[in-house]
């Protein structure tokens, strides 16, 4: 099957909006505009490998979370007082798994 048409089946499997790697890379501001109205996949070699989403969508969809990084780099994350228990038990040994 070529890479066309396994692109368009992919559009069609998904009902979404599909580019090409090279499309993507050579059209940004089409890709993006074409987000705006919905998740674009990006094809590899004929099968899907990234989405591209816009910010709005990206935090509806994650619930608006901040990752671990984000939240560490607040300002108030200083103030938390915060003391990790020690592990206990021989944890970083090989398991027997037989």
């Amino acid at each position: 099957m070529g890479k066309k048409l396994r692109s368009i089946l992919c559009t069609q499997r998904f009902g979404l909006r599909a580019y090409s790697r090279l499309q993507a890379r050579s059209q940004p501001s089409r890709a993006k505009r074409a987000a705006k109205r919905g998740p674009v996949f990006i094809t590899d070699r004929g099968r899907p490998s990234h989405v591209l989403l816009t910010v709005e969508d990206y935090q509806r969809i994650t619930g608006g979370q901040k990752s671990i990084a984000e939240l560490l780099a607040m300002p108030e994350a200083a103030r938390i007082e915060f003391e990790p228990p020690r592990l206990k038990g021989q944890w970083h040994e090989p398991l027997d798994l037989s």
